[in-house]
C-alpha cells in the first residue's frame, strides 16, 4: 500500500511541476509584474503591453500621477472606459494595501468578442490601470490561467 502511495504521490508530483512556466519579473520604478517567460513587452508612451508571441490577447499598465479624480467618480471612470452601460455596482472596490483603494471590473465586449478585465489602484492622485483583453476563443484553460497569474502579481512599490 505503501508503494502504491508513493508512486502515485510521485506521479502527481512530476505533472503538476511539468505544469508550471517559467517566468520573468517586470519592473518600472513605480511597480512590478511576473510575467510567463517569452511573453513580449512594448513600451508605447508609457503605456505598457505585455502579451504572448500569438498576440491573442495582452496585459495593458497605465499609471498616472497628479489626476485629480474623486474616488465617487472612479467607478464612472472604469464603466466609460468600455463605454458600458452596466451599474457600478458591477464595479467592485475594497481597501487594498499601502493606502489604495482597489477596484476590480469584468467585462465582456459582445462586438469585438473580446474579455477585459480590469483593476485599479488609486491613492490620492495617484492611479495605476491594470487590465487583461483575451479573445473568447483563447479565454480558457492554459491561457485564462497565464493571464490571471500575471495580472495577479502586479503590485505597487510605493
Amino acid at each position: 500500500m505503501k508503494k502504491i502511495f508513493i508512486a502515485v504521490s510521485l506521479s502527481a508530483a512530476s505533472f503538476i511541476f511539468a505544469q508550471s512556466v517559467s517566468t520573468k519579473l517586470y519592473e518600472s520604478k513605480n511597480y512590478s509584474i511576473t510575467l510567463p517567460q517569452g511573453w513580449k513587452v512594448t513600451n508605447d508612451n508609457e503605456i505598457i503591453n505585455i502579451f504572448p508571441s500569438n498576440e491573442i490577447g495582452a496585459i495593458t499598465i497605465s499609471e498616472y500621477h497628479d489626476l485629480d479624480l474623486p474616488k465617487a467618480e472612479t467607478k464612472k471612470f472604469i464603466l466609460s472606459l468600455y463605454q458600458s452601460a452596466d451599474d457600478e455596482k458591477l464595479v467592485k472596490s475594497k481597501s487594498g494595501k499601502k493606502g489604495y483603494t482597489e477596484y476590480f471590473y469584468e467585462y465582456f465586449d459582445e462586438k469585438e468578442n473580446l474579455y477585459w478585465i480590469t483593476k485599479v489602484f488609486q491613492k490620492d492622485k495617484d492611479l495605476f490601470l491594470i487590465s487583461i483583453n483575451c479573445g473568447k476563443k483563447y479565454w480558457n484553460g492554459n491561457y485564462m490561467k497565464l493571464f490571471n497569474e500575471a495580472f495577479e502579481s502586479f503590485k505597487v512599490k510605493k
